[in-house]
């Protein structure tokens, strides 16, 4: 009798595919690579690259670009890679990282009435005074975008989306962080820079023009996914991330 069908016998069957937690890359025919050269370095940048189906190989779409994550760098966040253990940093909320790992973008958001971002695939929403993210810990709404008037708050602290400057003018969410696991990062995005030095809060920040070609490419139907990781990360994880 083979191995294989004394475990059937026993009633253990064997894994015909991988938990599709394990093969985030699967559907993706849309792909942002973001990568630094070290865990606490601010500069980056960005490549995109896409494919006509799963089988097919990644093709490059656009130049480089320059990018500045989080203020500390990177810290492995939760996405929708399998947990990843390392000694590497690991995101948690206000460390002044953005998250590295595997992560879905689903939705767009900016200061210009609906009518004006009609050249969006993406799902948008307009920020107003009254637009927020909830970055509360103890909040039942933590790590959510939403209007105050739709909901009773129960929050002590939130980001206000329409801002006074233009960091927000248009911009994606990464959802990292979904569903919220209390203090493990919350309100990240990607969005408009205010300089090739400055790191952010924990975002993901570039020039404008470059965020505008990034944004008017992103199509859900296509599954977009975002990578973040250091070069050595990226290198390590190439192959059993089918990265290209």
């Amino acid at each position: 009798m083979t191995h294989a069908r004394w475990i059937a016998l026993l009633g253990l069957a064997l894994p015909m595919a991988l938990p599709a937690q394990q093969a985030p890359m699967a559907k993706a025919q849309q792909l942002i690579v973001v990568t630094t050269r070290g865990w606490s370095d601010v500069p980056g940048t960005l490549q995109r690259y896409e494919r006509k189906d799963a089988r097919a190989s990644w093709q490059v779409v656009g130049p480089a670009v320059p990018i500045v994550v989080g203020r500390s760098g990177l810290g492995w966040g939760r996405g929708v890679n399998a947990p990843v253990n390392s000694d590497s940093p690991v995101k948690h909320e206000g460390d002044g990282r953005s998250p590295a790992g595997i992560f879905s973008l689903e939705s767009a958001f900016g200061y210009a009435p609906a009518d004006s971002a009609r050249w969006l695939k993406l799902p948008y929403q307009r920020a107003t005074s009254t637009y927020e993210c909830v970055d509360d810990t103890t909040s039942r709404y933590y790590n959510q975008t939403l209007e105050r008037a739709t909901v009773v708050p129960d929050w002590h602290s939130s980001e206000i989306m329409r801002r006074s400057d233009n960091a927000y003018r248009w911009g994606v969410i990464v959802a990292n962080n979904m569903p919220a696991r209390a203090a493990a990062g919350s309100c990240i995005f990607l969005h408009i820079w205010s300089g090739p030095t400055k790191g952010t809060a924990g975002c993901t920040a570039m020039a404008e023009p470059d965020l505008l070609a990034v944004m008017g490419w992103l199509d859900p139907a296509r599954h977009p996914r975002l990578v973040q990781l250091t070069d050595a990360e990226y290198a390590s994880r190439r192959s059993a991330w089918a990265l290209p």
